[in-house]
């Protein structure tokens, strides 16, 4: 292996600390919340997260705090992404793979419209404006 230079480790640090402030609570309002327990993680839910940051890191979004969590007790729907947007109900999303995480990076998130055909947790039609 080659000895690192003081520009390298230099390099490392920043993009860990890029890494650390998408965990940071502070100056975020939205949280995506991608459940990990055993289920999750056999289903997906790591490249489900993965995507998710990047789509974030695409478009420059860094009012978001993305985390994990154990199992949310909808084994036959993992991934599941739980997503909370100031405004919007509370709403939990299945089958999250790659594709509906950037989708709910675009449509939820920005578009600040919900994902019909993904959502596990219905909030009530009476909370709805």
């Amino acid at each position: 292996m080659a000895k690192l230079t003081l520009d390298d480790l230099r390099k490392m640090r920043d993009q860990k600390q890029k890494l650390m402030e998408k965990r940071d609570p502070s100056n975020k309002d939205v949280q995506v919340i991608v459940g990990m327990g055993t289920c999750g993680i056999a289903a997906g839910a790591k490249e489900t997260f993965n995507a998710i940051i990047e789509e974030l890191d695409a478009r420059g979004i860094s009012n978001v705090l993305v985390r994990q969590t154990g199992c949310m007790g909808l084994c036959h729907s993992e991934p599941t992404v739980e997503v909370i947007v100031p405004g919007m109900p509370v709403v939990i999303y299945g089958n999250v793979d790659a594709t509906v995480g950037k989708q709910i990076v675009t449509d939820h998130i920005v578009g600040n419209k919900l994902i019909d055909n993904h959502i596990c947790d219905k909030p009530a039609t009476d909370i709805i404006r």
